[in-house]
């Protein structure tokens, strides 16, 4: 072999690494110190504006409201109080008797049921209408743009605003009564008010179903469904077999946050029938009976806040840990298994 071919020599490279490889590195390494510097301060931020009140809530919860003592009539400064802010919700406790009808701290229990068959109901009617308007919106149509514009609008309308319309169309004298020819008394009867909140909020907030739906609907491939036409599939087949299947991280995400949304309920019972209704608590949720107590009491109040924010960490935990509305890890496992 001549000079000319001879093949040079290596460059000696002491680490072992490739240079490629060796500059990547220090590359990611680089972006890990900028990730700390820009992200540090929003979760120190985050901390302070969310960590702060959820454990003062919680350390007021441990304390004795100020007021008169019952047994004396003296005025008292509060002090430590230990579980009895919990037994007064959970075991309507007031003082060593049960509490009286119509306090309350009878209530609990009552508003917990309120706020869970709310969130059952119209989540369940959200899901479905907000199905079907996701995949009307998701076909080609003329005019599309502007129909998934128009969905948006109750949605896009402030909630005390949509509790006054409903609240004029669900009156004794209302537009609904004269439709049907019957005088139903919506914002005051026992179960119509109830039905009056979930109709007025299953009509607010399906867009927003429909539009995290639609958002899935748009990552299936239509080539899935080509198969299955190729395959003999029905429409029916396809929508069971493809679309479900596909649609199911998107459609827990939205579930997710609907349930989370309907388990802090407060502004539309609380307009459109006064957080009362029938005997006077039919529609009062749990963050109404929060706001109801924090006129009496801050800390009896911060320990059924509490309440209520393990109801609802609790409910998330499920959702993510058993009903796979984590989408990160799924997306990650879809991933994997496309790689094998």
């Amino acid at each position: 072999m001549s000079a000319a071919t001879e093949i040079p020599a290596a460059i000696p490279n002491p680490s072992g690494l490739e240079p490629q490889k060796r500059r990547r590195g220090g590359l990611n390494a680089e972006h890990g110190r900028w990730a700390v510097y820009l992200i540090g301060p929003t979760i120190v931020l985050l901390a302070i504006v969310i960590g702060y009140p959820v454990v003062s809530a919680v350390i007021q919860s441990f304390q004795l409201d100020q007021g008169l003592d019952k047994a004396t009539g003296l005025f008292v400064q509060g002090g430590f109080a230990g579980v009895t802010n919990y037994a007064h919700w959970l075991g309507q406790q007031c003082g060593n008797v049960t509490c009286p009808p119509g306090s309350l701290g009878s209530q609990f229990w009552v508003s917990m049921g309120n706020t869970v068959f709310f969130t059952i109901v119209t989540v369940a009617f959200e899901t479905l209408i907000g199905v079907w308007m996701a995949i009307i919106m998701n076909r080609n149509f003329r005019g599309r743009a502007l129909v998934r514009a128009a969905i948006l609008v109750p949605w896009a309308i402030p909630t005390a605003v949509t509790a006054k319309l409903w609240y004029f169309i669900f009156d004794a004298n209302g537009v609904l009564n004269h439709v049907i020819g019957h005088q139903i008394l919506w914002t005051s009867g026992e179960w119509a008010s109830r039905w009056a909140v979930i109709i007025a909020d299953t009509w607010k907030t399906t867009p927003f179903m429909a539009l995290l739906i639609l958002a899935g609907l748009q990552l299936i491939p239509e080539d899935v469904y080509e198969a299955g036409k190729m395959d003999g599939a029905s429409t029916l087949q396809r929508f069971w077999l493809i679309t479900l299947p596909l649609l199911k991280p998107a459609l827990m995400v939205a579930v997710l946050f609907r349930v989370l949304d309907a388990l802090r309920m407060y502004d539309l019972p609380a307009i459109l029938t006064g957080g009362g209704g029938g005997s006077g608590n039919a529609t009062t949720t749990l963050s109404i009976l929060v706001v109801d107590q924090i006129r009496q009491g801050f800390n009896s109040a911060s320990a059924l806040s509490t309440i209520t924010f393990l109801v609802i960490f609790i409910v998330a935990f499920l959702f993510v840990r058993f009903l796979g509305a984590n989408v990160v890890q799924t997306q990650a496992a879809q991933q994997k298994g496309e790689l094998k």
